[in-house]
């Protein structure tokens, strides 16, 4: 039977929560009408929240209606996805609750060929993790049946530092081996970040350029324009740097300077990531500020309306310190990236939501063009994550006239305008990706565990009683002032998306 016709098993802890309904079940659906979701399979849901099987579905439909990327072609073709869907109620804490999902399982799994596959997901909070990989080692659903496969995959955050990031991977090694074990980051299933290592590798004539011969500086940009919302609560036990920084924007570091992996499988790929974060220059505990700056928004105007600031947000301290804006100054001390500084960058409530990489080139070491004008732009590829998903390439350029004059031209190449459609939420891909059992774009736990090693300095002085100053900054802004000296230090100065 080849992998892509094995039947499986999801089973979901935190069915009833957000996550589910508004990614999870819709990611499935999708893959399923697509005809690429292996065949026969089940999917268990379970919550503290009291649901028949029937009235799980209802709930789906429409979720489904709401948030899925395609939509039921008939009602036909729903109601076979619908019998897939089974509800156990139960707390995933009370022990009690594993039995019944084995019985469910030991069910599905009777009524249809193929050996007995199944993935747990933790779509909970991080607080229930423990018990929910306690639970499943001590019922014994943790080890693979005979024949098959057992995986778990859980959501970030993995930890919330350095040392509960360690006492997660011990937890998660007393009941599953690490390649059962999928960590998964949204972002890294996204076809634009994908599309970072096709590339570089795939193409030969920027590869011989990446490097500090070429390269002046990286800037990777990931701002919101909405502000913590109903999360005020959740923000203010993380904030900006364990939220965004810890994750996300280092993985799209390790993208952007690991070395060509021998292949593009998970081993591969994930020790030339680790490779990157070891050479990652540690952060001085007596330098913080020069590293790294935090601001918090306040009260200002976002598309001509009115908000509040963050110390306004429901379930918001009124004098929170917890930063809502985070800047990172990064060295990667290796033969190709030695003395490039990265920026990083991440925030609520700036001018637009944009994520993106910039990589700004070093300039023309002799400008002939003597009557061109002095300020040049230095040739910039931004390859955008989102919104409009593309890269872009800015070259000087003669203007039309009758002088020589010199202006920057955008090459730019959009995903929807060259291959039409809407692309693949990033749950299909990594769905799919952890029931085929290709871990590439899954974190593995010494990453993580070394991502939180090196921001560590950085919270520890963060969270000090006299730690750095929180710089405000007005809502809709790109962020405090303090940010352009912070990157002006080098000479250089934050793109503008």
């Amino acid at each position: 039977m080849a992998p892509a016709d094995q039947p499986f098993s999801l089973i979901i802890f935190g069915a009833s929560g957000d996550l589910t309904r508004r990614k999870l079940m819709p990611a499935l659906w999708s893959l399923y009408a697509g005809r690429v979701l292996p065949e026969p399979f089940t999917i268990i849901a379970t919550a503290r929240t009291g649901m028949t099987d029937d009235e799980f579905r209802v709930r789906t439909r429409a979720a489904i209606g709401e948030f899925a990327r395609t939509q039921p072609p008939s009602e036909a073709v729903w109601e076979h996805f619908a019998k897939a869907l089974v509800y156990v109620a139960g707390d995933p804490a009370d022990p009690g609750l594993y039995p019944r999902i084995a019985h469910a399982l030991k069910d599905a799994e009777a009524a249809r060929p193929g050996p007995p596959n199944r993935l747990f997901y933790c779509a909970t909070p991080p607080s229930l993790y423990d018990d929910i990989i306690a639970n499943l080692g001590t019922s014994g659903l943790a080890r693979a049946a005979p024949g098959g496969f057992t995986r778990i995959i859980i959501e970030k955050p993995f930890g919330r530092d350095y040392e509960s990031a360690r006492a997660l991977g011990r937890q998660l090694a007393e009941a599953f081996r690490e390649e059962q074990v999928y960590r998964i980051d949204h972002y890294l299933g996204k076809e634009t970040v994908q599309n970072i290592l096709v590339f570089r590798f795939a193409n030969g004539i920027f590869e011989p350029l990446w490097n500090r011969n070429h390269v002046a500086e990286v800037q990777l940009t990931v701002a919101e324009s909405i502000g913590v919302e109903t999360r005020g609560a959740y923000y203010e036990e993380a904030g900006a740097l364990r939220d965004m920084m810890q994750n996300h924007l280092l993985q799209l570091l390790c993208l952007i300077a690991m070395e060509p992996p021998a292949s593009f499988d998970a081993g591969p790929v994930r020790d030339e990531k680790n490779k990157v974060m070891h050479a990652i220059r540690p952060i001085d505990p007596a330098r913080v500020q020069e590293a790294a700056l935090r601001g918090q928004y306040a009260p200002g105007f976002v598309e001509g309306k009115r908000v509040p600031g963050y110390r306004q947000e429901k379930g918001v301290a009124p004098d929170s310190k917890t930063e809502t804006y985070a800047a990172l100054r990064l060295l990667v001390d290796n033969w190709r990236w030695a003395g490039v500084p990265f920026y990083l960058r991440t925030g609520k409530r700036l001018a637009k939501r944009v994520s993106e990489i910039a990589i700004r080139f070093h300039e023309t070491p002799h400008m002939i063009f003597r009557r061109g004008p002095t300020g040049v732009e230095a040739n910039t590829l931004v390859i955008r994550i989102q919104p409009d998903e593309g890269i872009a390439l800015t070259v000087a350029a003669k203007t039309p006239g009758p002088d020589l004059r010199l202006g920057p031209v955008r090459l730019d190449f959009r995903y929807g305008e060259v291959f039409g459609g809407e692309p693949p939420e990033a749950y299909e891909r990594l769905l799919l990706d952890a029931i085929h059992g290709d871990a590439t774009l899954y974190a593995r736990g010494d990453w993580v565990e070394k991502a939180w090693q090196l921001l560590g300095p950085v919270l520890d002085a963060w969270g000090a009683v006299e730690g750095p100053p929180l710089s405000p900054y007005e809502a809709g802004s790109w962020g405090p002032p303090e940010a352009d000296a912070f990157i002006a230090r080098d000479g250089g100065a934050w793109r503008r998306p």
